[in-house]
């Protein structure tokens, strides 16, 4: 019929079978153009539906636009002419075949569909179509032939059809001149980021990411330069799309988990249900471990949660994704064996003389075609996968954030900070990676199979014996694979273990150096270090023999296979078809075998973080249907809303499986009262409050509270950034009301000596407020005593006294000991200074912003009424100053305060990672083991080039031999040597692997342990001004990179490099003319990597630092959960992560994009040298053999993926240093001075406790003024001194300077005539005690807590805490001595954290004691046992105690008034009472008139 139509023959395979083939001209003329016309119009509607369905606002008219429009224009009309043309021939005859009309006319509508296709492309954000590009590339292609078809003829000097021929060379040139100008991408206003513009040529080679590559390689790429991601991927949408799928899985997961639940309860006894113990109460600080541990015990090994819903919620969110992938994973695996098809035909062709060389050049350019389609797709998948894995990344990190807000109490007390930030890095990483190589598992499997079939087509049933050792092989893999993953969740508990510690040291940095307690914290992390580098070692070991089999593996299978081959059947010679087609058969068949086992190792560990992710993400949420807000109607019609706050019949609980805390209770707070609630320690004070938060889990009953509420926490919370920022707390600045709480909560004198006024900068750590003062408790409207968490009593403060019941008792039992009730504390002049002004230490700055608000309560009313005017119009001054200076800060922020800035921004390297830094890594792997394991892998590949060469020579034999008379001996002199030369490269691996895994773990001590060394020994001004996140960072992320990423990286260069070098030195032995490719190749080969080795290295410093503050920003959430839940900041909170998520993930976007760049760049040069080598065994056919064609090409084509390897492993290398780099950062770390030096106290010093200041001189840092200038006193032995003095006097310096944490800047101290500044720090600090305000615990036992090194018997221990009044309850603990404190000491009380303290100070027995106002945030009970203690315990000693309530000093034998720096009055308290001096008007606002007032 077609005939018919052409009038001429559609198909004659006589056309090919001679030198110069062609295709019949009808068929170049139907099916060669239908295809891609056929092509476009099926495609077409979905197109134009897709672009009216999502159309935006219409762009503007570009000269691209008008240029392509043009030329199609063009087109029509060449259509139109030849239309025209066939016409005017038509005689009415039937001479003009149909072709002739049918062709122009549906040209003509094809042109204008095109043009009405790139007109509506107008509302779309990338206006080059996709499906248009691939319909100019086919119908270029397609034409070739045609247009070859039309020279020939014209050069036959045929021209008959010249009018024709012309216009067709004409139409061809438009094309081609089209799709040139389809390359380039129109920009868009509405976007930045030229991905969501670029033309799909651009899109599948990366293109469009050239700018970032020029840019990255000119100057180091700031955060600026990076460019956004799309909004469909960032993490608010994310999230959204997530938790919609997730709410209906984990609603089947928790059914299930109910169902297990109930079949566990039928098969198990069943337990009672707990009732109240109405005799026991649990304060919310007294949380006891054996009772967890007893409950742990009752619910088996491991607590039931909902599983199996994360991986169905995550398939659900990104299926669409993991299709497209899928498909284009699909085309690459099945292209690939056309590679080892189209080498045999080459093969074939170089042994048969007589097949034309166009069928070469034709399979030469197959070869190039398959081989670019393969690496687009490739390339293309690559960047979907890794698309996916960070956007599961990012969901994952979010919805953790997004839980923590909310999670429960009891699910919160599973989890330390530190464990919890585990899971947003380490198991939300884990997830990535799996989801990167998710689509191996299938892959894998049909690439073995394929290879297994083709195989069997080449070799026969010969196969099954090598197909016999790869199944052998798989279950020693499964196995080595299981152990590796047991080994691998090992550490990550080590791993928590270490960081959680590090977590405690950081942040109680300041007690280690008090204490002198480095060295103990520093053999507790190396213990649980070596136990981490123990594992890892054995990880590096298995890893090293799974790598040994898998080099093995196709070295083996080869090598039985053709070894069975020629012995079964003496016929079977091996020529150099069925070798070579084989070997690059095994070559494909090495890389599933290689991941088979990576991936389901690497799905293993991923099952891991799935279960732990499942627990966290699928734990109870705080159940608020207890606390009624004023909003909630229901509860409205049933309760008044004219109370405040309403308790009915409350009883709430911190955990389900233990008693009540708060019970039954019922209490009307009217609007505007001001309620007081007091009680022992134990009784519930703190509970009540966090029951009102909505922090406890409700048994019975509801809370009612009317209106917002405002949250001031026991432990203050203090966010990273500025004062301003911390007060208005998210709030809109109004001037005026702010300038109103600042006066109200007298911070206008603090924020005077701050640089930088409000907007000078505070750190992330805490201090604790005094929250247990009885001295305003007149001055409430109702006071509420609660007991073992009910209300024993309530009422006003004459009504409760009248009473003489509970609270008349606990008041006169505690106004013997203290004095008068109205007696006050130190006013706003005598406040705890921290040399503010300074910026001192970061846990002290809190003090002078938040704190003080909270201590000025005591003293409130004696300020109210004493206020003079010119007091207020001394505080009216400071206002005004300090709107000036904010205005004038505002103005000026280019130029801060000196000061101001507390915290240093992270700093970047830029630029290539200094040689110094690789050369201390491979000095700490060892210059030996670096020679050893490059020597092993250099046999490696002689062995591997040797192995080639055999098998060349091998297949030679056919030639020689015939099957009848090949000889037994030869035969297996070839299995023989080819075998042994496998078995050597196998060997050497496995010895350089295992050499490499001791190497790095080696490395991986040394450099942990001089980072460690170097931290502890740093300067606490370091750790003011450097975030603990930060620091944290190098023990986590940094160290991870440099015990896993970084030896693999290095060993995977190492043979990339070696088998590129192998590969060259082999093809150019067999031709030498490669050469003269292979130099302008290399050239572009290391341009392309310098350009793309800048940049790469820049994006992964900036992933590093972006990822930070994120981590910083979850801990800091976590500190204040309870705040910003009182406050309801969630929504603002969940923001400012997204926002720093969002950061992190375009460095990560970017980075994955640079590789596609690099990736698909390299793989061309591979594609080229393979394209190239096949073109020279066509060129120089007559002097090559098939062996020897088989034996380049074979490893030509092995090249292209190891090119593009050595790149990818030179940047990893370069990424990876960085934190190498970045640890170095921290060892070259200014230390402090050393801990011990030659010159030693002697023996028994200080043995009277005599301290002498002479001109005493310290600031903070360098470039601030002087807080301490020159102090000159003498201390005399066993003298009770106090120290007073308004914020910023320079009281705690004193302390600081003393302990030599502030080193001196002039004058000396001098302890019983011994200079400080001249012994060791540990000297000095070993021999005084300090009480701090802080009492801080580190996790680990009572023990450990009080006696880390182990210096004092059990009795001695004992002995303190029966005088620090803790006998009973430590003795009352099933564990005693080993009751395990949990982190921070949250599962003690205050107090009694204060108490513990205060033994430690028993058992040092030193001559010198400081209190930093010990008391300061303890309750009355407490303060009174530590005061009674330290008179009767300490009275031989010399104590210093800096004061912040006067009575706590008024029996000291003197008393030293600080101001500005400078001692302005020191004598005994009642020489300076009797003149009218600074501490006479400062005793006389808080009431005291004697020292008798005041006494004990």
């Amino acid at each position: 019929m077609l005939e018919k139509f052409c009038n001429s023959t559609f198909w004659n395979s006589s056309f090919l079978d001679s030198p110069e083939a062609d295709l019949p001209l009808c068929f170049e003329q139907t099916v060669l153009v239908w295809i891609p016309l056929g092509f476009l119009w099926f495609l077409a509607p979905w197109q134009l539906l897709h672009v009216y369905r999502s159309k935006i606002k219409r762009s503007p008219i570009t000269k691209l636009y008008l240029a392509k429009q043009v030329l199609v224009g063009f087109l029509l009309i060449l259509a139109a002419i030849e239309l025209a043309l066939v016409l005017t021939e038509d005689s009415g005859q039937a001479t003009v075949p149909a072709i002739r009309y049918t062709n122009p006319s549906l040209y003509l509508g094809t042109w204008l569909l095109v043009l009405l296709i790139q007109h509506s492309r107008r509302w779309c954000m990338q206006k080059d179509s996709w499906f248009l590009s691939l319909f100019w590339i086919l119908s270029i292609l397609c034409g070739i032939f045609q247009l070859q078809t039309l020279i020939r003829t014209l050069l036959k000097g045929s021209n008959s059809n010249l009018a024709y021929s012309c216009l067709f060379f004409i139409c061809y040139a438009l094309q081609i001149l089209i799709l040139i100008l389809s390359a380039f991408s129109e920009k868009d206003a509405s976007s930045t980021n030229p991905s969501f513009t670029a033309s799909f040529l651009s899109s599948i080679t990366f293109s469009w990411y050239d700018s970032i590559i020029m840019k990255g390689y000119k100057q180091p790429l700031t955060l600026e330069d990076v460019w956004d991601v799309d909004e469909e991927i960032k993490t608010k949408a994310l999230v959204s799309t997530f938790e919609k799928h997730m709410v209906g899985e984990l609603q089947k997961a928790r059914k299930a988990l109910r169902g297990r639940q109930r079949r566990k309860a039928w098969r198990g006894s069943g337990d009672g249900l707990h009732g109240l113990n109405k005799n026991q109460s649990q304060s919310q600080d007294i949380i006891v471990l054996e009772e967890v541990k007893k409950k742990k015990k009752k619910s088996g090994t491991t607590k039931d949660f909902p599983k199996s819903w994360l991986v169905k919620t995550l398939f659900k969110t990104f299926y669409i994704m993991l299709l497209k992938s899928f498909l284009l994973k699909l085309v690459h695996d099945l292209l690939m064996f056309l590679s080892p098809q189209l080498l045999k035909l080459l093969i074939s062709f170089t042994n048969d003389r007589d097949t034309y060389v166009w069928t070469a050049y034709l399979y030469s350019v197959l070869f190039f075609v398959v081989a670019l389609i393969q690496s687009l797709c490739l390339q293309c998948y690559f960047q979907m996968c890794f698309k996916l894995g960070v956007s599961v990344r990012t969901t994952i990190m979010a919805s953790i954030y997004k839980k923590a807000l909310t999670l429960s109490n009891q699910a919160r007390k599973q989890y330390t900070i530190g464990e919890t930030v585990n899971l947003m890095s380490v198991d939300a990483q884990k997830l990535m990676d799996v989801t990167s190589y998710f689509h191996l598992l299938w892959s894998d499997v049909l690439q073995i199979t394929l290879s297994i079939y083709f195989l069997w087509a080449e070799l026969g049933p010969s196969i099954l014996a090598g197909v016999g050792v790869m199944v052998l092989l798989i279950p020693v893999n499964a196995i080595l694979a299981a152990k590796s993953r047991a080994i691998q969740v090992k550490n990550m508990k080590n791993k928590d273990k270490r960081l959680k510690i590090m977590n405690e040291i950081l942040s109680g940095m300041k007690i280690l150096k008090y204490f002198a307690w480095e060295p103990s914290f520093k053999n507790q992390v190396h213990e649980l270090r070596k136990k981490e580098l123990k594992n890892l070692l054995t990880f590096g070991q298995m890893q090293s023999v799974i790598v040994f089999l898998l080099y093995l593996t196709p070295v083996l299978v080869s090598v039985i296979t053709f070894s069975v081959y020629a012995l079964v059947d003496s016929n079977n010679v091996l020529d150099a078809e069925k070798a070579f087609t084989s070997i690059t058969l095994f070559n494909i068949l090495r890389f599933p075998l290689s991941m088979f086992p990576m991936v389901i190792s690497s799905i293993l560990q991923a099952s891991v973080s799935r279960d732990r992710l499942e627990q966290y993400l699928g734990g109870d949420d705080l159940d608020p249907s207890a606390i009624c807000r004023r909003d909630c109607n229901f509860e409205r019609a049933f309760f008044p809303t004219d109370k405040a706050v309403q308790f009915s019949e409350a009883s709430f609980t911190w955990d389900q499986d233990s008693e009540a805390t708060i019970r039954d209770v019922n209490l009307d707070i009217m609007p505007g009262q001001l309620v007081a609630v007091v009680g022992t320690v134990g009784s519930g004070k703190s509970s009540l409050m966090s029951a009102m938060l909505g922090e406890m889990e409700n048994v019975h009953g509801h809370i009612t509270i009317k209106g917002t509420i405002a949250y001031v926490p026991q432990q203050s919370w203090i966010q990273n950034g500025t004062i301003r920022d911390n007060i208005l707390f998210g709030s809109e600045l109004d001037e005026k009301r702010y300038q109103q709480i600042l006066e109200a909560c007298a911070l206008l004198q603090d924020l005077e000596v701050l640089p930088g006024g409000d907007l000078a900068e505070i750190g992330e750590k805490t201090r604790l407020l005094v929250t247990h003062s009885i001295h305003f408790l007149p001055q409430v409207d109702e006071i509420v005593v609660l007991g073992n968490g009910t209300i024993l009593e309530k009422g006003s403060y004459s009504t409760l006294l009248a009473k003489k019941g509970s609270f008349a008792k606990i008041l006169k039992t505690f106004t013997e000991q203290t004095g008068p009730v109205e007696e006050a504390t130190v006013n706003e002049d005598t406040e705890e200074e921290d040399d503010c002004g300074l910026m001192p230490s970061v846990e002290e700055i809190p003090e002078d912003v938040a704190s003080l608000t909270m201590k000025r309560e005591n003293s409130l009313h004696q300020i109210r009424s004493r206020n003079s005017r010119s007091k207020s119009r001394h505080r009216k001054s400071l206002r005004n100053s300090l709107k000036t200076r904010n205005v004038n800060t505002l103005k000026e922020e280019e130029e801060p305060v000196k000061g101001q800035k507390l915290i240093k921004k992270e700093f970047i390297q830029t630029g290539k990672v200094k040689f110094s830094i690789y050369l201390k890594y491979l000095r700490a792997v060892g210059w030996f083991s670096i020679f050893f394991i490059i020597f092993a892998y250099v046999i490696n590949s002689v062995a591997y080039i040797g192995s080639n060469l055999w098998l060349s020579a091998w297949t030679n034999d056919s030639k020689t031999f015939n099957g009848t008379n090949y000889p037994a001996s030869q035969r297996d002199l070839r299995v023989g040597v080819y075998g042994a030369l496998g078995l050597v490269q196998g060997a050497f691996v496995l010895i350089a692997n295992l050499w490499n895994a001791h190497g790095s773990t080696h490395a991986s001590n040394i450099l942990h342990r001089q980072l460690l060394s170097n931290i502890l020994q740093a300067p606490m001004s370091f750790f003011d001004t450097t975030p603990t996140g930060r620091i944290v960072n190098r023990f986590a992320g940094d160290i991870s990179t440099v015990d896993d990423t970084l030896p693999l990286s290095l060993r995977s260069w190492i043979l990339c490099f070696l088998g590129i070098i192998s590969t060259l030195v082999m093809i150019c032995t067999a031709t030498p003319i490669f050469i003269v490719v292979i130099i302008p190749l290399g050239l572009i080969y290391v341009s392309v990597q310098i350009f793309y080795v800048a940049t790469s290295r820049q994006l992964k410093r900036l992933d590093s630092v972006t990822r930070s503050p994120i981590y910083s920003h979850f801990s800091e959430t976590m500190s204040g959960l309870s705040v910003i839940r009182a406050f309801e900041h969630q929504q603002r909170f969940l923001k400012h992560n997204e926002v720093g998520i969002d950061t992190n993930q375009k460095c990560v976007f970017s980075w994955i994009t640079s590789n596609r760049w690099l990736a698909v760049r390299l793989e061309l040069i591979g594609n080229l040298i393979v394209f190239f080598s096949s073109l020279m065994m066509v060129i120089y056919r007559d002097t090559l053999s098939g062996d020897t064609v088989g034996f380049v090409l074979s490893n030509a084509l092995n090249i292209t993926q190891t090119l593009n390897w050595l790149v990818r492993m030179t940047s990893e290398i370069e990424t990876n240093i960085v934190a190498v780099e970045r640890i170095n950062e921290y060892i070259k770390v200014e230390n402090e001075a050393p801990w011990v030096t030659d010159k030693r106290p002697p023996p028994g010093w200080p043995s009277k406790g005599e301290i002498r200041f002479n001109n005493y001189q310290v600031r903070y840092r360098p470039e601030l003024d002087l807080v301490l200038r020159g102090i000159t006193c003498d201390i005399r032995s066993m003298e009770k001194i106090g120290v007073v003095g308004r914020t910023g006097a320079g009281k705690s310096s004193l302390t600081n300077g003393l302990f030599r944490i502030l080193e001196a800047a002039g004058g000396q101290i001098i302890i019983d005539g011994v200079d400080i500044a001249s012994i060791g720090l540990h000297d000095l600090r070993e021999k005084l005690t300090i009480i701090p305000q802080d009492p801080i615990l580190f996790s680990g036992s009572l023990r450990m807590n009080l006696d880390p090194f182990n210096n004092h018997s059990d009795e001695e221990i004992w002995k303190a805490l029966e005088l620090a009044h803790l006998k009973s309850f430590v003795s009352g603990l099933q564990l005693g001595l080993s009751h395990e404190v949990t982190e921070a000491g949250d599962n003690l009380s205050i107090g009694q954290r204060q108490l513990l303290c205060l033994a430690r100070a028993l058992l040092r027995k030193s001559k010198i004691l400081v209190m930093d106002e010990a008391t300061a945030a303890v309750d009355l009970e407490t303060d009174h046992l530590i005061q009674t203690t330290i008179q009767k315990e300490f009275s031989h000693c010399t104590t210093i105690t800096i004061a912040h309530r006067l009575h706590t000093i008024m029996d000291s034998d003197k008393i030293m008034v600080l101001d500005n720096g400078k001692i302005v009055e020191y004598g005994s308290p009642q020489e300076l009472l009797r003149n009218s001096g600074p501490f006479y008007l400062m005793a006389k606002e808080a009431g005291i008139e004697s020292v008798n007032s005041t006494s004990f």
